[in-house]
């Protein structure tokens, strides 16, 4: 809910992103599509996108949907802000392209004490800002003491640093940290590494106002050049990066008003990289020449959520929820009217699946499915519920229980299609019930500031997912409800209010677990915890659909390698890599690597990439915090 970020919800993301990104399947905008009928390109203003041809540099240009909240790694919050982050900063550590295990970056090395309470980092040498000045041991220091002091930094960061009590440079390439007990999380620290000469001069009270558009120091891949918020976000290539210097020499977001320009983008080439397309309109580019789809497996899931009782950290009562959103059998009842694989069919256009577990199936050590347990769709079910629970229905078949009808609002997201198809899924599910839902779309920034003052019943949205899944879980603790500041609410990780000692209990059990597997039980039973408790209805797992321009770019390294996707990865291989293409004509691309399987009006069609076959899936949505 912002990861997000949320935790960051990504690199997210996180809040993993925080939410993901927005992906729209209209029937009607399907349609066009595939008729090759659409609207030209243009970003969310009207303003054309710069066509290739007119391009001096080797520009890599990406068309997105979802535009970026704030340039700012202590604000933004959903997986376009921090798909910049990276780009801009680095990291301790990275994500490896092959299957997320953590490997050096800024940390080159790093050792352990015995009893795993202190952390020792050796960073690179040689690194520099890009203003020239050398990155050293006390950039990191000053980092992550203000995540950790800052309140706006901590209520970004805090899932990383909080169990950290002592940061220590004891030369200038070497950074100690110490911690209250052993954590696995100190070598996912996803915390964007920044130049003390120019963030010290940014007060805590401006850090949450400072908009970091323009003179960025950084030392990433990647430096920003140009942005104009709804329009587009343009970098340059660091050509002195310690990993290298990048293949091109401008990497450009391009904001879309809709999914059907941004496809007809595509095919006149005024772009070279369709993200995160509705399934509908990836498939009418499958046969388009010199263009490749990617439907990739992805790390986000979607959810409709409740308001569990909104309150502060401090049990203070805030918001107008609805009360019976509280009684679980409420929820329960919810969640068996809520049919998943008609979302997957309908919605998704199959690429993705029912979710069950809030870590989802591509982290196969980490995900949980209640297998036989599994709540089914069931209407008469749903009903028996209610009856039970003393909610029966009036004459206007509405149920109520003390003067109150159930009669909720639902709110949808503007910038997803899925977002809006799926809350009118929900809508006629829940009058089969006797429960009324009111439906209002709104903008992702709109329903963050509804959801952060409990002002809500039911919503729609996802999060994307880190590879650890500490962050994932901290969403759902008691600590990460809103708060009260200077007698302003303010909206914390938590979208649904949902609070459980026991739960935070597991969460704070798995904090400390070093060894993988009894790590992995514990997280399975906090997600166990979650399901039984229906803090949240989830949706569907969603796979990632991409279409690039392969006549004119090569070198995508997929994350993970099998089947993964090649743009908003957890890390910047993709970026780094990608080149223009030298290939005779005729020579196959040796891209992305995969296979990609479409149903097309009962045809199926396999296209071979690069000669390897890879089984498709993916993530069942778009939202991440998108």
């Amino acid at each position: 809910m912002s990861s997000t970020p949320p935790a960051p919800k990504s690199w997210l993301t996180n809040q993993s992103a925080r939410r993901p990104w927005a992906r729209l399947a209209v029937a009607a905008t399907a349609a066009l599509a595939l008729l090759g009928v659409a609207a030209a390109p243009a970003v969310a203003d009207g303003t054309p996108t710069p066509a290739a041809s007119e391009r001096s540099k080797t520009s890599f240009v990406i068309g997105v949907k979802q535009d970026i909240d704030s340039l700012n790694p202590y604000v933004g919050v959903v997986a376009g802000a921090f798909e910049t982050y990276q780009l801009m900063y680095d990291y301790l550590t990275t994500s490896a392209a092959r299957d997320f295990a953590p490997e050096p970056w800024l940390a080159e090395r790093w050792e352990t004490s015995a009893d795993g309470k202190a952390w020792t980092f050796h960073l690179r040498k040689g690194v520099k800002w890009s203003d020239g000045v050398d990155l050293t041991a006390k950039d990191v220091v000053y980092t992550f003491q203000r995540a950790k002091d800052d309140e706006t930094a901590n209520g970004q960061y805090s899932s990383y640093v909080d169990n950290i009590t002592k940061i220590t440079a004891t030369d200038d390439h070497t950074v100690v940290m110490e911690v209250e007990k052993p954590s696995p999380i100190m070598l996912r620290l996803a915390v964007p590494i920044l130049p003390e000469h120019v963030w010290s001069k940014v007060s805590a009270k401006d850090a949450a106002t400072f908009a970091n558009d323009k003179d960025v120091v950084g030392s990433g891949p990647f430096q920003l050049a140009e942005a104009k918020k709804g329009q587009f976000y343009r970098f340059t290539a660091n050509k002195q990066h310690f990993a290298g210097a990048p293949n091109i020499d401008e990497l450009i977001f391009t904001v879309f008003a809709d999914d059907t320009a941004l496809a007809q983008a595509l095919r006149q080439g005024e772009i070279d990289m369709a993200q995160d397309l509705p399934a509908a309109i990836a498939e009418t580019l499958v046969k388009e020449p010199g263009i490749t789809v990617n439907d990739a497996k992805y790390y986000g899931f979607n959810e409709i959520g409740y308001n569990l009782g909104a309150a502060t950290t401090d049990g203070k009562a805030i918001g107008d929820g609805h009360p019976a959103l509280k009684d679980k059998q409420v929820r329960l009842a919810i969640d068996h009217a809520i049919d998943r694989r008609t979302l997957v069919t309908k919605v998704l256009n199959g690429h993705g699946g029912p979710a069950t577990g809030v870590i989802p199936p591509i982290y196969a050590d980490l995900h949980w499915n209640p297998g036989s347990a599994e709540r089914a769709f069931d209407l008469a079910k749903a009903n028996s519920i209610l009856d039970a629970a003393g909610y029966p229905k009036g004459a206007d078949g509405i149920r109520a229980k003390d003067g109150k009808a159930l009669k909720f609002r639902l709110f949808g997201r503007d910038s997803s299609e899925y977002s809006k198809q799926t809350a009118e899924y929900v809508r006629s599910w829940l009058k089969e019930i006797g429960i009324e839902a009111t439906v209002s779309i709104m903008s992702e920034d709109n329903l963050t500031a509804v959801l952060g003052k409990g002002e809500f019943d039911l919503f729609e949205w996802g999060w994307v997912v880190e590879p650890d899944p500490d962050f994932q879980l901290s969403v759902m603790t008691c600590e990460q409800r809103s708060y009260e500041e200077d007698g302003e609410i303010a909206a914390g990780w938590s979208d649904s209010f949902y609070c459980s000692e026991a739960f935070d209990k597991l969460y704070a059990e798995q904090q400390t677990m070093i060894d993988p597997a009894k790590r992995a039980e514990k997280v399975k039973e906090a997600q166990k915890l979650l399901y039984e408790d229906v803090a949240y209805s989830l949706t569907y797992y969603y796979n990632q659909s991409e279409a690039y321009r392969s006549d004119r770019f090569t070198g995508f390294v997929p994350q993970p390698s099998a089947g993964g996707i090649l743009a908003f990865q957890y890390g910047t291989h993709s970026y780094r890599n990608l080149k223009p293409v030298t290939a005779q004509a005729g020579e196959p691309d040796s891209g992305s690597g995969g296979m990609v399987l479409w149903v097309v009006g009962g045809v199926v069609l396999v296209l071979l990439i690069g000669g390897a076959v890879v089984v498709l899936r993916r993530r069942s949505n778009a939202d991440d915090r998108e």
